[in-house]
C-alpha cells in the first residue's frame, strides 16, 4: 500500500459548502476487480479540506462514486448517501435517481440540478456498470462521458476537449487501472482545463489518484496519491505524475521483478541503445515501454529475442528515459532508466 499526501499553501478555513469546478474519472477493472478514481480542481484553500480527493468514495470490490459541482462538505452528505445506496445493492442508475429524489445538501435549497455525479460498479456477475449525471444548474462548461467501465465528468471547464482528452488517455492506454487513470489525468493537463486556473497557467490547484483492490480495507487503499494543493502557477498533475512514477518504479505488480537482469549500454548514450535481457525466459517477457519523466509513453517495442537495439532519435528532447518491461499478462517485471546525451 502506498498513501502520499502533499500540502502546500494551506488556508485554515471552515467550509460547510463549496462550489467545485472539477474534472474527474471513476473506473473499474473487470479483470482484477480493482476500483479507482482520479480528479483535479481549481479551488483556493483546497488543502484545508484535504484536497479534491474529498469528492471520491470507493467500496472495495463493489464500485466507486465521484460527487462534485456544488457540494456540502464536513460531511459530504450526498457522497456518503450514495455510498450507502451502493452498499445496499443499488445500481449506478438507481443511485443517481435516488440522489435526485433525496438531495441532502443545503446548497441552493437542496436542488439536485446543481450536482454532478459519476458512478461505476460491478453487478452480481462481476460485469461493470456505469452512469453519470450533470445537473442543468452546474456551471458551464459542464458535461460527462461514460463507457462500459468508466465515467468522466467535469464542470467550469475550458470546453469539451477536457473530457475528451481524459477519455482518450484512459481508453488508448494499455496496462493497469492505475496507469489508465494517470493517462486520463494527463489528457487534461493543460492550462485552463479547469477554467478558473487559466490565468495561472495550470489545469488546476489540487489533484488525486486512488486505486483499491477487492480485499483492501476501506481505509487502507492499495494506492493513494493526493496533491492537496499546489502554490500559485505550479501544476498539480505534474506533481501527481512524479509521485506516480516513483510508486510505479518501486511497487511492481509482479514480485519477481528483481530476477530479470537488464543490461543497457552505452548508458549514457547519444546514438544506438543496446538492450540485453538475462534470466527472462521463465517470465515470458514480451514488451518494453519507454516513458519521459512526465509519464508520457514515447515508444514501445515487442521483445522477440534476448537483445535489441533502439535508436535514441525516438526520444528526441528528453535526457532521462524510464523503461518498463512487461510479461504476457501485462504485469511489470522490470524497470529502470536510461540517460541520453543531448
Amino acid at each position: 500500500m502506498r498513501k502520499i499526501n502533499i500540502f502546500f499553501s494551506c488556508l485554515f478555513l471552515s467550509f460547510q459548502l463549496i462550489a467545485q469546478d472539477t474534472f474527474s474519472i471513476v473506473a473499474v477493472d473487470p479483470a482484477t476487480g480493482e476500483v479507482g478514481a482520479a480528479g483535479a480542481s481549481c479551488v483556493d484553500g483546497a488543502a484545508s479540506i484535504g484536497g479534491v480527493i474529498i469528492l471520491n468514495k470507493i467500496l472495495p470490490g463493489r464500485g466507486g462514486i465521484n460527487a462534485q459541482a456544488w457540494i456540502c462538505v464536513n460531511p459530504h452528505t450526498n457522497l456518503n448517501n450514495a455510498a450507502n445506496q451502493m452498499f445496499f445493492g443499488k445500481s449506478p442508475e438507481q443511485i443517481i435517481e435516488w440522489l435526485q429524489e433525496n438531495d441532502q445538501c443545503s446548497v441552493q435549497n437542496f436542488n439536485p440540478a446543481y450536482r454532478q455525479y459519476g458512478i461505476v460498479d460491478f453487478d452480481s456477475d462481476g460485469n461493470p456498470r456505469s452512469a453519470a449525471f450533470t445537473g442543468e444548474s452546474a456551471d458551464d462548461y459542464k458535461g460527462h462521458l461514460i463507457g462500459d467501465n468508466y465515467a468522466i465528468q467535469g464542470n467550469i471547464l475550458l470546453g469539451p476537449e477536457v473530457l475528451e482528452g481524459m477519455e482518450n488517455g484512459f481508453t488508448q492506454t494499455e496496462g493497469t487501472l492505475a496507469e489508465k487513470l494517470m493517462a486520463a489525468m494527463q489528457g487534461a493537463n493543460f492550462a485552463g482545463a479547469d477554467a478558473r486556473c487559466l490565468d495561472r497557467g495550470t489545469s488546476s490547484t489540487s489533484a488525486f489518484l486512488r486505486v483499491m483492490r477487492p480485499d483492501d480495507d476501506d481505509n487502507d487503499p492499495y494506492l493513494e496519491l493526493n496533491v492537496a494543493e499546489m502554490p500559485f502557477g505550479e501544476e498539480p498533475i505534474d506533481s501527481l505524475q512524479i509521485l506516480y512514477d516513483e510508486w510505479a518504479l518501486t511497487n511492481s505488480t509482479n514480485d519477481l521483478t528483481t530476477s530479470i537482469e537488464v543490461n543497457i549500454y552505452p548508458n549514457p548514450t547519444n546514438d544506438l541503445i543496446n538492450i540485453q535481457f538475462k534470466n527472462s525466459d521463465s517470465f515470458a517477457i514480451n514488451q518494453i515501454q519507454f516513458y519521459n519523466l512526465n509519464g508520457q509513453l514515447l515508444h514501445q517495442k515487442a521483445i522477440e529475442s534476448s537483445s535489441m537495439q533502439i535508436n535514441n532519435a525516438v526520444f528526441a528532447g528528453n535526457q532521462i528515459i524510464l523503461y518498463q518491461i512487461r510479461n504476457k499478462e501485462k504485469a511489470i517485471v522490470a524497470t529502470g532508466k536510461i540517460i541520453l546525451k543531448l
